[in-house]
């Protein structure tokens, strides 16, 4: 490659690589916490529609949290980038009641030969305490010290023993989503402005202190005790 066109090409690249590594901020930058709350729940409501996530709705019942990334955005030539703004939901293990949400960021950076740009809708399905301490943490990266897997598609999968299952919807195709060493952090900035005062995520998911009912919608879709609940692990 001559030096002239080989300049070229590095530029392109570079120009490209930008473009993509800003859409995930731009496409999910909602103007207000409630808009992702809105959001969230109709993803939800996709996800109990669709005939291919017969497993998740059966089991759905038994997890400790529900984290729902409503938009994750993955592009690049080159270089790929994905990110999503996200929430997570824990439920009480005694009671079986849910939590107000908590906000997080979600995103990942991967070097390789990828061309092209897609946008996801993403559930976690948070099994067992274990994976929902870990995302308690004011850093998390999925997979670290917890067993993450692609969650099963159709009501004849096996069932999983992992943590931590990934399920996502992206342009009607269907089916288990890995996102394994993807960053996990939570938007203090977010919770705060949602709950009216500085607060801590703990506080939102596990101690409880801190209720919006904006949320109640989406709280009232989650399953209820007694239905489609299986054991919730340790």
């Amino acid at each position: 490659m001559s030096v002239p066109y080989r300049s070229v090409f590095l530029v392109l690249a570079a120009v490209l690589a930008a473009v993509f590594f800003h859409v995930p901020a731009r496409a999910d930058d909602y103007g207000e916490p409630g808009e992702l709350v809105d959001r969230a729940a109709a993803v939800y409501k996709r996800f109990l529609a669709d005939p291919n996530m017969e497993w998740f709705r059966n089991n759905a019942g038994g997890a400790r949290g529900i984290f729902i990334v409503p938009q994750m955005l993955r592009g690049g030539f080159i270089i790929g980038g994905s990110g999503g703004r996200g929430l997570l939901i824990a439920q009480d293990p005694a009671t079986a009641e849910w939590s107000s949400p908590a906000f997080y960021s979600m995103g990942s950076v991967s070097l390789g030969l990828q061309i092209g740009a897609d946008a996801s809708e993403i559930i976690l399905l948070i099994r067992t305490d274990r994976g929902l301490n870990a995302l308690l943490s004011t850093d998390y990266k999925l997979g670290a010290d917890v067993a993450l897997a692609a969650g099963p598609v159709g009501g004849s999968a096996k069932v999983q023993t992992a943590d931590i299952l990934a399920f996502g919807r992206s342009q009607g195709a269907y089916g288990g989503a890995s996102f394994e060493g993807a960053a996990i952090v939570p938007l203090d900035d977010w919770n705060a402005r949602y709950y009216g005062q500085p607060v801590q995520v703990f506080d939102i998911l596990i101690n409880r202190k801190w209720r919006n009912p904006q949320a109640d919608t989406l709280r009232q879709l989650l399953p209820k005790p007694g239905r489609n609940a299986q054991p919730i692990g340790r």
